[in-house]
């Protein structure tokens, strides 16, 4: 009776042990399935001057959460971006268009995938001493193609206008000709060109009588309001709202561009800067999250 009694709780013990074991396994797979995948490695992502705040800034709370990556982060162009990732120079390029406005090449084209991380406002700005707040398109238009030279004929002071172009590789530049000039061609050596945002800020800031664009996301603050005027389009200001609405005629979706489908930390890099978990630095540098648009 007692041999009996002992086979039966040495039994038990087992089936036990083996049932804890099972469950210890099924516990650690479904651990290791939630748990986020270790990346590494270096992404460089180039290319828009009006998207560069928001890669940056996004770059650094991705490294939080995967400090084995490292992300490098530069401007020189939509255009630059697109063509550097093409050659395989970059693995992502940051465009305020799509990659149809810069390469033409179908067989270039159709290697290189696109996603639209957010939304983005631009602005005219004019220096201070320009006493006017709005422009028609029709205005800005006759600005840029040369045939409004002086303020006063637009109702402002007697004083030269100084256009501040950017130049053809910038992806602004190209939204400023989508939607704002549409079939008419800026006049070319008409006033001067800057190759980035903040140049072309710069030169408006100490040039009388200039104007130029920029990025909504470059006019945050109250220090980079400083020595300029930010104009309305039609009467209508740019905000958010506008945008959104589509009442405010001058912005775009910003393009996070890849030679073939992205993978890996490339992948998790654009899929975090597009997320929920990184709405607030979307909003807070003045861009427009995707879910905002309808």
């Amino acid at each position: 009776m007692r041999k009996n009694f002992l086979k039966l709780s040495v039994l038990a013990l087992t089936l036990t042990l083996g049932v804890t074991g099972l469950t210890a396994c099924g516990n650690k797979e479904e651990t290791t399935g939630d748990s986020n995948k270790a990346y590494s490695g270096t992404v460089l992502s180039i290319g828009s001057t009006a998207l560069q705040p928001l890669v940056e800034k996004s770059a650094v709370k991705f490294k939080d959460k995967y400090p084995d990556v490292t992300v490098n982060v530069q401007g020189g162009g939509s255009g630059v971006g697109i063509n550097q990732v093409a050659q395989g120079s970059a693995q992502i390029g940051n465009s305020d268009v799509p990659a149809s406005e810069k390469i033409k090449d179908k067989k270039i084209l159709d290697e290189l995938k696109e996603e639209k991380v957010a939304g983005i406002g631009f602005a005219l700005v004019v220096n201070k001493d320009v006493n006017i707040d709005n422009l028609t398109i029709d205005e800005i238009q006759k600005v840029f193609t040369g045939e409004i030279t002086n303020w006063k004929d637009l109702k402002g002071n007697d004083s030269k206008i100084t256009v501040v172009n950017r130049t053809k590789s910038s992806g602004t530049r190209a939204t400023f000709k989508n939607t704002i000039l549409k079939d008419k061609d800026e006049k070319e050596g008409l006033g001067m060109t800057q190759d980035s945002t903040g140049a072309a800020l710069k030169a408006v800031r100490e040039t009388s009588g200039s104007i130029t664009y920029v990025a909504l996301s470059n006019l945050m603050t109250d220090k980079d309001k400083e020595g300029i005027k930010v104009l309305k389009i039609d009467g209508i200001e740019a905000k958010k709202e506008n945008i959104v609405s589509k009442k405010y005629p001058f912005w775009s979706y910003e393009y996070m561009i890849t030679k073939g489908e992205a993978k890996d930390e490339v992948k998790a890099l654009i899929d975090f800067i597009k997320s929920d978990e990184n709405k607030e630095t979307v909003e807070k540098l003045g861009y427009i999250p995707m879910g905002d648009f309808k």
